[in-house]
C-alpha cells in the first residue's frame, strides 16, 4: 500500500492508496467509494475451513478483493458504526486478536481467522464473545472501534481489569480471564455487571468507550415504549 488516511472523526472513513497490482481484503459491503481501475473479485480466502471459520466469527463466508489495475488505483472503507479505525501493523509474532466484526479491510497479506477462548466460560460470561477474530500474517489491517479507542502497553504481568463489552483488541501475547465481581450486593445492585475481564501482560491492549452493545442496552426502553 502506498499510503492511507483515516477521516472523518467520528464518523470514520480510510482512504487507501494503493499501486498498480497491489490488492486490498475486505467483508463483503464495506466498500464506500473506489476509482474505476479497481476490480474486484469475490474470493473464499482459503478454503472452507477458513470460510466457516469466518462465518463464526461474525463475518461473512466469502471476501472481496480489490485490486489497482493498470496503473495507481484509490479506495475507501467507511466504519459500520460511530466510532474509530485503528490500523494495525500485523507481523510474524505480532498478531492480533479483536472482538467480533471489528475487521473492516486489509492487505492482502493480512489472515483472518476466528479464535477461540480457552474456556467456554470466558467467552460466555465476559461479553467479549466466545469467538473472536484473530488477524495474522503480514501487512496492515484496519479495525473498528466502538466510540473512542484507547491504547495501553501492558508489561510483563502486569494486568488491567475491563468492564463487560470494552475490550477491542489485544495482542496475542496477552492473556485473558473472568473474574467475578467481589461482594454479593455489589453484582446485584452496583450496576457494573457480575464478571469482569482482566487482560494480562506483556502486549497492547485497545479499549473503547461506546460499545455497540452498551448502546442497546440504552435504546432499549425508549423501543419498549413505542409498543
Amino acid at each position: 500500500m502506498k499510503k492511507y488516511e483515516i477521516l472523518g472523526g467520528n464518523l470514520p472513513v480510510v482512504v487507501c492508496e494503493l499501486a498498480a497490482g497491489e490488492s486490498m481484503i475486505t467483508e463483503s459491503g464495506s466498500m464506500s467509494w473506489m476509482s474505476p481501475n479497481m476490480k474486484m473479485e469475490t474470493v473464499s480466502g482459503g478454503g472452507m475451513k477458513k470460510m466457516f471459520g469466518r462465518m463464526m466469527s461474525g463475518d461473512s463466508a466469502f471476501q472481496n478483493r480489490y485490486t489497482a489495475e493498470g496503473t495507481d488505483g484509490m479506495i475507501a472503507f467507511a466504519s459500520s458504526f460511530p466510532g474509530a479505525i485503528k490500523a494495525l501493523e500485523i507481523s510474524s509474532g505480532h498478531s492480533m486478536i479483536v472482538q467480533k466484526r471489528a475487521f473492516l479491510a486489509s492487505e492482502e497479506g493480512v489472515e483472518l481467522s476466528m479464535h477461540f477462548q480457552k474456556k467456554l466460560g470466558k467467552g460466555i460470561f465476559g461479553g467479549e464473545g466466545f469467538i473472536m477474530q484473530r488477524l495474522s500474517g503480514n501487512g496492515t489491517a484496519f479495525v473498528e472501534i466502538d466510540g473512542h479507542a484507547e491504547e495501553y502497553d501492558l508489561s510483563a504481568g502486569q494486568e488491567m481489569v475491563i468492564s463487560t463489552g470494552y475490550l477491542a483488541a489485544m495482542e496475542e501475547t496477552c492473556t485473558m480471564d473472568i473474574v467475578t465481581v467481589k461482594g454479593v450486593k455489589n453484582m446485584l445492585i452496583g450496576g457494573e455487571g457480575i464478571f469482569n475481564t482482566v487482560v494480562k501482560g506483556p502486549g497492547k491492549v485497545i479499549l473503547q468507550t461506546m460499545p455497540i452493545s452498551k448502546v442497546a442496552e440504552l435504546l432499549t426502553p425508549f423501543f419498549a415504549d413505542k409498543k
